[in-house]
């Protein structure tokens, strides 16, 4: 078995151990007791007690979570929710208590249904992080028992066997054929060795006498004095990353923004209507209650409503399909984000060890070097990573073998053997390190029998096994000798004159669904780039097998010495990245950002925590460690990327839903504002009494309420979406004037042709404004023909029961309330024909207004 020493993630990672100027791993065990003030035979009740109290308990420090009031507070602060407030007090004011309290009532659920939904997330994901292990084996009062692990404390001496959780930082003072998996802190999958002695690197990789919390034991014992606990530990110091205050996301940016427009407008309205009127000799109180009318009309009081129910929707739907969403906003950003940054080691690969190949000497496959190697690892009893791959890799149960004797596994030669009998008689067989291995054989086994190995013969098989290294896949050699002697304890002058059978080779492969995922993501317009702290061999071969630019594969230390901006630039055409460490994914992720990218990252491991934290949207996976679904936005219940596929797929659909409301507003709200403080200048009268504005915003919200069921073209969610104001204002601006010209077209018939009177114009107008403003709503809902893409049923309704109200309600009883009149045939056959041409226009002018790549 070899061993890999990885440069990997950790590089920049080494905390400070209870106040030690080097890493505690270059000290040597008498030096580090000095320093502890201990025996390093363990420390008894009393003074365990003590050094809890003087450093603290063996835990992170939780990431900061907002108060119920506080996260309440911090959403009513943004601008949107301001002006919605605003609207409300003002609808009160001029005596429009019933619209007023709806406004209130909308923007409460809105906060409500969001603050409920991040809450019951956060507290899911709480729940994943402390399903681990919590016990440690520590030494007390002269004998070891279990404790919390976050009762250990420095100077303590702890015992960790095969399959334990290692509880601490501590350096290794006993280890017997001791072996742990470091995959969480730095994405390599293999086992590490690990055992007692100095080391002078102050490079963590390649700390082989420590062992760090967060690392599972494989194989072996070991006895390790703790140094560094909670915070102090190379997991503490990732996990030191959600302390940080996270830049908005690009959904939150993008309301805030919207929010400053509308108020923008609205004071505008306010300020420009007023004026006028007041200019004209009009009441300064009506005039004012007039232009405020209009403003609280421009604001899109639905829009936190529509925005939070449609999120949710997408929430439970994503639910079904085990995400865990931590933040509703994620869900847009998952469906704007266009590169997508993936660990390697449980994400792309499943992190499981399976044999690979089976090769003879002249690198030919055959089936007896696995064959063998799997009856020495059963019968050996190491049961390692590669010794579980081996057995499952040939399903080998061995009943014709029977173990006489075995030499365990020596981590400092490199190899270990079994004496056994079976079929072909008493076999020594011995397997390990090919270096190792290679340097005990006198032989090799040809197809036409055993021959003398020559050096040309050793000079061949070692380029073979380097040329497999190159393919990211790890050798372990076997070789065999014929036992004649009697059967005894093995000894290590047995373990020579051996014949070279061939070597197995192990891969971590790409999960099955990994590769049609890349695609899938790829036509979606979403690019995939993998940061690994894996070797660059590794990582290559990975990106090739999964349909990646394999071609440039950059390493941390080539992008320790590039600037910001020769790496802003790098990352365009560079796929795959492997030795990095967890500020350079970090970098990476932000080196993107600065390009223009929404960047996602998907990672599982301690080092991943801060390019989680730095993502615009972090997704983690079951499974994963608690630093990392900490970080995250979203957690996968089923780590693979089609759920990550699907879940964009949502996100686009949220997004073209919440696009379709404002975009309505845009239309016909800003259009008939528009029209409304136009006719205001050069009427004698107003064209719409305020309750009259308020009545028609509140029915066309209510038409409305169905946006979040309704249904989206497969074209709006082919590309990453992004809501771009720039865009929006050039909606506006193309459907905004000619809903205002059809107004003023209503206008010319009702004062020139018809000759109403202001009652009835009044009434014409509320009657022709809800018509276009609600009909229209099946036009620009698609950007494909209406009748191609029918609404949802809810839409639907919602948006005819309004329409129905607002033709029914002049006509009714209780028009008077709100001064309308009846209207004459003449007048309704004209608005009829004025409805029908204006949907026309929109039909043909939309295509201007919505440019393809909107679509």
């Amino acid at each position: 078995m070899t061993c890999v020493k990885s440069d990997v993630a950790l590089l920049t990672m080494v905390p400070i151990h209870v106040n030690l100027s080097a890493p505690f791993w270059t000290v040597d065990k008498e030096t580090l007791c000095r320093r502890l003030d201990c025996s390093g035979s363990g420390l008894d009740g009393a003074e365990a007690a003590a050094r809890l109290a003087r450093y603290g308990a063996n835990t992170d420090t939780a990431p900061p979570r907002l108060g119920v009031v506080r996260a309440i507070l911090r959403r009513l602060l943004e601008p949107l929710c301001l002006i919605l407030m605003a609207a409300a007090a003002v609808s009160v004011a001029t005596g429009d208590q019933i619209g007023g309290i709806i406004i209130a009532t909308i923007l409460a659920m809105s906060i409500g249904l969001d603050t409920l939904q991040e809450g019951r997330a956060a507290k899911a994901a709480e729940m994943l992080r402390q399903s681990v292990a919590l016990k440690a084996e520590v030494r007390r009062d002269g004998a070891f028992v279990e404790i919390p692990t976050d009762r250990v404390v420095p100077g303590d001496v702890v015992r960790i066997r095969a399959g334990d959780i290692v509880p601490a930082d501590g350096l290794l003072l006993q280890a017997s054929a001791f072996t742990t998996g470091e995959a969480a802190l730095t994405g390599e999958p293999y086992p590490v060795e690990k055992r007692s002695g100095l080391v002078s690197s102050h490079n963590a990789a390649e700390a082989t006498n420590a062992v760090f919390r967060g690392s599972v034991a494989q194989t072996g014992e070991a006895l390790a004095l703790v140094v560094g606990t909670g915070p102090s530990t190379l997991f503490g110091t990732a996990a030191a990353a959600l302390a940080e205050d996270q830049a908005p996301s690009p959904f939150q940016r993008d309301l805030h923004s919207l929010g400053l427009l509308i108020a923008r407008l609205s004071i505008a309205l306010i300020v420009v209507v007023f004026a006028a009127n007041v200019l004209f000799g009009r009441p300064i109180l009506q005039s004012l209650m007039f232009s405020v009318a209009l403003a609280v009309g421009l604001t899109p009081e639905l829009l936190p409503m529509i925005t939070t129910v449609t999120l949710t929707r997408g929430a439970l739907r994503m639910a079904a399909r085990k995400v865990i969403v931590k933040r509703l906003a994620a869900i847009h950003d998952l469906g704007s984000m266009t590169v997508l940054c993936t660990d390697k080691t449980g994400t792309l690969t499943s992190a499981q060890i399976t044999l690979a190949q089976s090769l003879d000497a002249d690198g030919q496959q055959s089936d007896r070097p696995a064959t063998l190697g799997a009856m020495a690892a059963r019968l050996g009893g190491d049961r390692g990573t590669l010794d579980a791959a081996l057995i499952a890799g040939t399903g080998h149960t061995e009943p014709a073998w029977m173990l006489l004797y075995r030499r365990a596994f020596d981590f400092h030669r490199r190899l270990g053997s079994v004496l056994a009998e079976g079929p072909d008689g008493k076999l020594l067989v011995v397997k390990g390190a090919p270096e190792a291995v290679l340097a005990l054989c006198a032989a090799v086994r040809r197809p036409t029998g055993i021959l003398p190995m020559t050096e040309v013969q050793r000079a061949g098989i070692q380029q073979q096994v380097r040329a497999l290294a190159e393919q990211g896949l790890r050798s372990v050699a076997v070789a065999s000798r014929a036992w004649s002697a009697d059967s005894r304890e093995l000894e290590a002058d047995d373990e020579t004159n051996l014949v070279y059978e061939g070597i197995c080779t192990f891969a971590d492969p790409p999960k099955p669904t990994c590769t049609a995922a890349v695609t899938r993501l790829a036509a979606a317009g979403v690019r995939v780039k993998i940061l690994s702290g894996d070797d660059p061999i590794v990582v290559r071969r990975l990106a090739a097998l999964v349909g990646l630019n394999a071609s440039t594969v950059l390493s941390g230390s080539d992008i320790a010495r590039l600037s910001d901006e020769a790496l802003a630039v790098q990352i365009r055409t560079a796929d795959a990245f492997g030795r990095l460490a967890p500020d350079q994914k970090s970098r990476l992720v932000k080196a993107l950002q600065a390009n223009g990218e929404t960047v996602g990252f998907l990672g599982d491991g301690i080092n991943d925590a801060p390019a989680l934290k730095a993502a615009d949207i972090g997704l983690s996976v079951d499974g994963a460690t608690g630093v990392a679904q900490a970080a995250a936005d979203m957690i996968l219940l089923a780590p693979d990327l089609e759920v990550v596929a699907d879940g964009i797929q949502e996100g686009r659909r949220t997004f073209a839903n919440i696009l379709k409301y404002v975009r309505m507003g845009a239309s016909s709200n800003f259009g008939n504002m528009l029209s409304m403080a136009a006719a205001s200048v050069f009427l004698p009268f107003l064209p719409m009494l305020p309750i009259q504005i308020l009545l028609n915003n509140l029915l066309y919200d209510f038409s409305e309420i169905g946006i979040p069921f309704d249904t989206v073209r497969p074209e709006a969610t082919a590309k990453p979406q992004v809501w771009d104001l720039r865009r929006l204002m050039r909606f506006a601006g193309v459907m905004g004037p000619v809903s205002s010209i059809f107004d003023l077209l209503t206008f010319t018939g009702l004062l020139l042709i018809f000759q109403v009177t202001p009652e009835q114009f009044r009434t014409a107008w509320f009657v022709e404004s809800m018509a276009t403003q609600i009909l229209v709503i099946f036009i620009i809902r698609t950007a494909g023909r209406p009748w191609s893409n029918p609404p949802h049923p809810t839409l639907t309704a919602s948006s005819l029961i309004a329409l129905g109200v607002a033709l029914i309600l002049p006509f009714s009883p209780v028009a008077e309330w709100f001064e309308f009149t009846t209207l004459p045939a003449g007048v309704l056959v004209a608005i009829g024909l004025l409805v029908c041409f204006y949907l026309i226009a929109a039909e043909l002018l939309k295509r201007i207004a919505i440019l393809e790549r909107d679509r």
